[in-house]
């Protein structure tokens, strides 16, 4: 879904990676840097603060499109600094859930869901991807979209949050499914 809204802003997102780029070349910066964001997001999280945590989802969500957009704008797209970006989105967005894990009961396990549904959706991906396929775009809740309910549901707080985290894992379910059904209906 949100895909599609990344299209249709490239023009803004290339001058933005042409300003972003102007400060910091290096789009490997950026990535680390969205990742120490998802880090301080999930301490955030695992001391039951919700806002500033919401807050540093939505700025890792942020340097993902710098990273790449400063990539393009500086010329150094590559195949190393797209498996560091994958790989780091990995490892940030499952920060984010083991924050949440610090709470009890029901709650840690939707968040255990959340992480494991997740990393479903970007395997599928990947292994269409290392298949041949055009992998992009297929599916409800791709990362952008996850990370946009979690960052709603750490703003609004309290239990919000934790049914954002029940979203997150019923809505990357769905996309795990709707992939394994479109890729396996294109592979032989």
């Amino acid at each position: 879904m949100l895909t599609r809204l990344r299209q249709a802003i490239s023009p803004f997102v290339a001058k933005m990676g042409t300003v972003f780029g102007g400060v910091v070349p290096s789009p490997n910066f950026w990535t680390l840097l969205g990742l120490l964001f998802s880090l301080f997001a999930a301490f955030f999280f695992s001391v039951h603060q919700s806002r500033p945590g919401a807050l540093l989802v939505l700025a890792s969500g942020f340097m993902d499109v710098v990273d790449g957009a400063v990539a393009r704008a500086t010329g150094k797209v590559s195949k190393r600094g797209g498996f560091l970006d994958s790989n780091m989105d990995r490892v940030g967005e499952s920060a984010l859930y083991l924050g949440l894990m610090f709470t009890q009961g029901f709650y840690s396990f939707l968040s255990g869901l959340a992480l494991a549904s997740s990393l479903l959706v970007s395997y599928s991906r990947s292994r269409a991807e290392a298949a041949g396929l055009k992998a992009e775009g297929v599916g409800v809740g791709e990362r952008a979209e996850r990370l946009l309910i979690l960052s709603v549901g750490g703003f609004i707080g309290g239990p919000y949050l934790y049914y954002a985290v029940g979203l997150v894992a019923v809505v990357a379910i769905l996309t795990f499914l709707q992939r394994i059904y479109v890729y396996g209906s294109r592979l032989e």
